[in-house]
């Protein structure tokens, strides 16, 4: 959450002339209904259960796209191995604790996972989340360190990576 997913994806696709999914976006479009609300009327099972199918059939069935998951997604289901199988590139935005919490807390009220965590415990919220999905993070073959970066700077490192 708040490394840059969704905007240096939309930015690498104008680049490479692909199309950019969001895969919150494709779940929310395939329940009809929001990702806040799914959690809370269905539960975080129901939710990874979901997540997972929409990611195969993405990976499955899109050709020349750009995938931006939730912070989530590698995590669960064996997701991390579907995409490391299915998918050409996997990359991993890496940003500092101190990095993410000075991103989220300017975009708070837009989270539901933190909109009521106070600003000053932001930090150890993050570092709890990164040392529990630091294991799946890591299998990426890629990764880019973020921090203290412009989106067409990173945008420009990936595309390096990919010729």
């Amino acid at each position: 959450m708040g490394s840059g997913k969704s905007t240096i994806g939309k930015l690498l696709s104008k680049d490479l002339a692909s199309s950019f999914l969001d895969l919150d976006e494709v779940i929310e479009d395939g329940l009809g209904d929001s990702i806040s609300n799914v959690f809370k009327t269905h539960g975080e099972i129901f939710f990874r259960k979901k997540e997972h199918q929409y990611l195969n059939e993405v990976l499955t069935e899109k050709n020349n796209f750009i995938l931006s998951t939730g912070g989530g997604t590698p995590c669960y289901s064996g997701n991390m191995e579907t995409m490391l199988a299915m998918a050409d590139y996997v990359f991993y935005l890496k940003v500092s604790i101190p990095g993410l919490a000075e991103r989220l807390i300017k975009e708070k009220d837009h989270r539901p996972l933190i909109k009521n965590i106070p600003n000053d415990e932001l930090p150890e919220f993050i570092g709890k989340h990164l040392f529990e999905r630091n294991n799946y993070y890591l299998k990426a073959p890629y990764i880019i360190t973020c921090d203290h970066k412009e989106p067409q700077e990173i945008v420009e490192e990936i595309k390096g990576l990919l010729r």
